[in-house]
């Protein structure tokens, strides 16, 4: 369901507020199985597969991320649910930025789990562009060999072997028609800086001090051009808070939530 395009929903059902989140890039809803305990004693929480990924369909060449914005708009009216907490992990948080450009009205927050307001630079479109052409010669494999283990801090990587192995069986089963579908709508989705410094939603970035996409870097310019937003900093993480310190994480966000959320009717 969500209008024209079947998607994969689950809901706990239970709750004033509404927690609803955002997968990553090569991921589906099942990441969030190990989080989801952490958070649904106290809110509501959706999850979904992003077309393209886990079992939600495939509608074309290129999934831009308002098009990812507005199925899952469709999705929450579909569920009933008129305002939530927004949380995008990666990729998830290009579409939460983009569902808040168009929907902030349905918004009580937005979180980024380890994801950025910057468009792609041309060094890491060109990357995609490569992850594209070695889809379609059939070497999905090679992305399965590299980017799941990459996603965690080198530190953790032992003992999350079991999460990085699920998250490899994830790559192998996702179509590359979506997997192409979803990198050319990174490559193409916008500057969202601009945008973010004028929404009146309020808005929490959660980082890990070690993610190998997000140097630490880049990400303290992004908190510094941003101080409109709270900032939580993950010592022990890379790209993967949630999984890494999902502790942390999940205190993060229902601190957020009872910070910001108005009661969800």
């Amino acid at each position: 369901m969500a209008g024209p395009t079947a998607l994969h929903v689950c809901d706990s059902e239970q709750g004033e507020r509404c927690v609803v989140l955002l997968h990553g890039y090569l991921e589906s809803l099942l990441v969030w199985d190990d989080f989801i305990p952490l958070l649904y004693k106290q809110v509501r929480v959706v999850t979904l597969d992003l077309p393209g990924h886990g079992i939600s369909v495939v509608t074309g060449e290129c999934h831009t991320m308002e098009f990812l914005a507005d199925t899952v708009a469709e999705g929450l009216k579909a569920l009933g649910i008129e305002r939530c907490t927004l949380v995008g992990h990666s990729m998830g948080g290009y579409v939460a930025l983009a569902f808040c450009e168009r929907h902030p009205e349905m918004l009580d927050g937005l979180i980024l789990l380890s994801s950025t307001p910057n468009p792609d630079t041309e060094e890491k479109a060109e990357n995609r562009r490569r992850e594209i052409a070695l889809v379609q010669a059939g070497k999905k494999e090679m992305l399965a060999r590299v980017a799941p283990a990459a996603g965690f801090a080198e530190e953790n990587r032992t003992r999350m072997a079991d999460a990085i192995e699920d998250l490899t069986e994830q790559v192998f089963v996702t179509e590359e028609e979506g997997i192409v579908a979803l990198l050319n709508g990174m490559i193409a989705r916008k500057d969202q800086n601009g945008m973010l410094r004028q929404t009146k939603v309020p808005v929490l970035f959660i980082l890990g001090r070690k993610d190998n996409y997000i140097p630490v870097e880049v990400a303290e310019k992004m908190v510094a051009d941003h101080p409109e937003a709270r900032v939580v900093w993950l010592e022990h993480s890379g790209h993967m808070g949630f999984l890494e310190e999902p502790e942390a994480t999940a205190k993060a966000l229902l601190d957020f939530v009872a910070e910001t959320g108005k009661t969800n009717k």
